[in-house]
Parts: structure tokens; sequence; C-alpha cells
């Protein structure tokens, strides 16, 4: 499974993504639009994490969804 999956499905799939990462946006979610380098570039910005961190969170997040 790749990323695009994500892009893909984006509608359906940023209920998830704000599950995990409370502190994004409906304008952050709508920014993203599904791409992975928004993503960590808006999760960097509200969290103050390094960008390391925030790819193994996102890797990790990733792993853990069941894609039907």
């Amino acid at each position: 499974m790749d990323w695009n999956r994500v892009e893909g499905n984006w509608k359906q799939i940023k209920g998830k993504v704000r599950e995990k990462w409370g502190k994004l946006t409906d304008d952050d979610l709508n920014v993203i639009n599904g791409r992975r380098d928004q993503l960590e570039g808006k999760i960097q910005q509200r969290y103050g994490l390094a960008k390391d961190q925030i790819r193994k969170d996102i890797d990790d997040w990733y792993s853990s969804q069941r894609w039907n």
C-alpha cells in the first residue's frame, strides 16, 4: 500500500487524520488534501515536533490503519 490511497480517498480518511492529530483544523485538512508533505508541514506547525519524529508518527499511523 502506498500513500496514493490516502490521496485518492482523502475525504473519507481526513476524519481518521483528525482523530490522531486533533490540533489540525478543517482548513488545514482542506489545504493538505491528502498530500503527505503538506500533512508533515501542518503537523510540525501545530505541534512543534521535529521532522523525523513527524515522519515516524505518520508511518506508524499509516501502518496501523485498516485499509478496506
